[in-house]
């Protein structure tokens, strides 16, 4: 039986990170210092896996995430469909609950499972699983790759998990995010199956003996 590996990946963290602000496909932030680092130790880690291809969103954080990759000559390609959701009028905002209690109202009615329920003025999480799933479908449809390196965004990461473990949409919180974790998926041909959740450990340097 053939196994497809697939390697998903948030990108690096940004200046918006840091500060809390939201930023969603409508903004296109680079990584800063601490992403750029992220991203090298991802790199590391990995740059030995025989990845068959790189998948990006078209948003420049998630390509300067996986550019050690790309410089290796590995095929690329980008996908609109794996952008970030759009944030509407919340985008370039706090999101902290404090300071903006419409952003946390609005989680909670997606985890209460109005998920077609979408943010003033941007996306809601059924509009993003329906542009994941051309791309979902061309990634299946591709079992020459083997080995795959996903580098997405957070909330579309835990969207595109809910479709690819056949999880309601309304439990896409379970899937917890930080910058530059990774989920590591295996692929049977009927279903999907996690090696790794959320793991960070590749982020961690080692000191020398």
């Amino acid at each position: 039986m053939s196994i497809k590996k697939v390697y998903i990946i948030r990108h690096g963290q940004t200046d918006y990170n840091l500060k809390s602000i939201v930023q969603g496909s409508g903004i296109n932030s680079s990584l800063n210092e601490t992403g750029q680092a992220q991203a090298r130790l991802f790199y590391q880690k990995y740059k030995d896996i025989p990845f068959d291809k790189v998948y990006t969103s078209t948003l420049q954080r998630t390509i300067q995430s996986v550019q050690g990759f790309l410089d290796l000559g590995l095929p690329h390609e980008q996908h609109a469909g794996l952008n970030e959701i759009h944030w509407g009028t919340r985008e370039g905002t706090r999101m902290t609950p404090e300071e903006d209690h419409y952003y946390a109202d609005m989680l909670l009615t997606w985890r209460e499972g109005n998920c077609d329920v979408c943010i003033e003025g941007g996306e809601s999480p059924e509009v993003v699983a329906a542009r994941q799933k051309p791309f979902i479908d061309l990634m299946l449809s591709r079992p020459e790759e083997k080995t795959i390196l996903i580098c997405m965004h957070g909330r579309a990461m835990r969207i595109m998990l809910c479709n690819l473990l056949r999880y309601p949409l309304r439990c896409m919180d379970q899937f917890e995010h930080l910058n530059l974790c990774l989920y590591q998926l295996e692929y049977t041909g009927t279903m999907f199956t996690v090696k790794k959740h959320c793991d960070v450990s590749h982020l961690v340097e080692e000191q020398p003996v």
